[in-house]
């Protein structure tokens, strides 16, 4: 009998933090989430790129807790201060369950917001609910400070990648999400998960089935930055999808840091995006600038990214 992957947390190494934890007797390192399943929502999201909503919805389910400290998360409800509530603790049948209530409700795949911490108790739930009749694709919706030893456990259960590359300036992911080493994992992160992956693929109604989509979230003043991280997708292939995101808003703590207290201007995008295009990146999602004050979700709902 295959044993579960969630016994690699006695000791845990699930993360490029390796805190070495053993979160399976209640212990936490820097995501301060134990061995517990605990999310933050689960339902149908319209808000992803086409691709991923599509017409029928993406079937969302966010954990509770991250291994960031992003400075200007949108999720910070549920990423920094989910331990004040708006949680649900989960058993991995019950997880399961949860994947194929959505599966019925019609979601065109499984969508993991922020599951690097909790990589191995997801994977366990896909194996279970896989087991059960779950049959649409499984997104991996990271924000891309993952460990390539744990994508290589889990290889086969994800259909599809999502993840972000924030900065390739350790100097930056310092200063705005307490991580040394962002710049020098996520290359590594990105090459592994196209390794396992390929390029986006789509049916016939232009929904994701299969492949690796990155996002890239220009923050205002640090265009040096995107277009480092533009340059590097170009070098991994000039045929990587990337989402050029537009909807930095000042959120959570970005107030404190006067260089980024400020939401991203039209010519700053604009920039970028003309960017992407210079070095043959083709296959790129925009936004309109608007979509700052669309997109901002509010946890303490029953549907956060209902805006009534």
């Amino acid at each position: 009998m295959k044993r579960p992957l969630t016994e690699r947390l006695i000791q845990c190494e699930c993360c490029p933090r390796r805190c070495g934890v053993n979160r399976v007797e209640g212990k936490v390192g820097f995501c301060r989430v134990p061995a517990d399943i605990q999310i933050s929502h689960a339902g149908l999201h319209y808000g992803e790129e086409p691709p991923i909503s599509g017409t029928q919805g993406s079937g969302t389910i966010f954990f509770a807790g991250c291994n960031l400290r992003c400075v200007f998360c949108q999720n910070y409800q549920i990423s920094q201060e989910f331990q004040q509530g708006h949680t649900r603790t989960l058993t991995t049948d019950e997880l399961a369950s949860e994947m194929l209530c959505l599966q019925s409700k019609g979601a065109h795949n499984i969508n993991f917001v922020s599951p690097t911490h909790v990589i191995f108790q997801m994977a366990d739930a896909i194996e279970a609910a896989k087991g059960k009749g779950l049959v649409v694709p499984v997104v991996y919706n990271s924000n891309g400070y993952d460990s390539v030893d744990a994508l290589r456990q889990i290889r086969g259960l994800v259909d599809i990648y999502l993840p972000d590359i924030k900065y390739l300036e350790n100097r930056l992911g310092k200063q705005f999400s307490a991580v040394d080493d962002y710049a020098d994992i996520v290359p590594g992160v990105l090459r592994e998960m196209l390794g396992q992956v390929g390029h986006l693929e789509m049916d016939d109604g232009g929904v994701a089935i299969r492949g690796l989509l990155v996002r890239h979230l220009v923050l205002p003043g640090c265009l040096e930055n995107s277009r480092s991280c533009l340059n590097f997708l170009a070098g991994l292939s000039p045929d990587t999808f990337v989402s050029i995101m537009s909807q930095y808003s000042p959120q959570y703590r970005a107030c404190d840091y006067p260089e980024i207290n400020r939401p991203l201007r039209e010519d700053e995008y604009d920039e970028i995006r003309d960017y992407a295009l210079d070095c043959g990146l083709e296959n790129a999602f925009i936004q309109e600038i608007k979509s700052r004050d669309h997109y901002l979700p509010d946890f303490r709902k029953e549907n956060p990214f209902d805006s009534a």
